[in-house]
């Protein structure tokens, strides 16, 4: 790609995210490619579809993500690395206003520019679980799919005006139902 091209799309990322920062993924593909002073034909050779679009502006997050999954999983105890991920995921999706509906949605549709992302993202929080599972510090009766329903749920309450204060404690009561007891008889982290 030409110097100037990649320098166009870095700018139309750069105001897609704040756009749908502040407006949220149903914002019109026409208002982020006016507020990036460029056409409307410009932003969709770029990134023909919403998807497309957000694939490339969140794509640096997923793989932060994923890395960060990696770190706890080799660096923290189980149910310190859950929680830990947990906390970190739902704050990465609370930043895009509505794109966990649009996560939701990919995870199940191999043509979606999200899938791949969002299936790689799944599987790492899958892992943390399964680890803190194995050590006898999560519940059983959770898989990785599920684990992905609460973070949606947790990222939603967030995104409610009236919700938003209660969102640390309501992600305390979540992540308390998810990790049982330590061997000695604390609940605690």
């Amino acid at each position: 790609m030409r110097a100037d091209a990649r320098k166009n799309r870095d700018h139309v990322l750069a105001v897609a995210g704040t756009t749908i920062a502040e407006q949220g993924v149903d914002v019109a593909m026409r208002d982020i490619a006016r507020r990036a002073d460029v056409g409307l034909a410009t932003l969709l050779r770029h990134f023909p579809t919403r998807e497309a679009l957000l694939e490339a502006l969140l794509h640096r997050s997923f793989e932060e993500l994923t890395a960060k999954a990696d770190a706890l999983e080799a660096s923290s105890s189980p149910a310190q690395a859950l929680v830990s991920w947990l906390r970190d995921c739902v704050a990465w999706t609370t930043e895009y206003r509505g794109v966990t509906v649009l996560m939701a949605a990919a995870i199940d549709n191999p043509d979606s520019a999200l899938h791949t992302s969002c299936v790689t993202l799944r599987a790492a929080g899958a892992r943390l679980l399964t680890r803190a599972q194995a050590a006898g510090r999560a519940r059983q009766d959770l898989d990785g799919t599920e684990l992905f329903a609460l973070i949606s749920a947790l990222a939603w309450l967030g995104d409610q005006p009236s919700l938003a204060p209660r969102a640390d404690h309501l992600f305390d009561v979540v992540t308390g139902a998810i990790l049982t007891a330590a061997e000695d008889g604390g609940a605690g982290v």
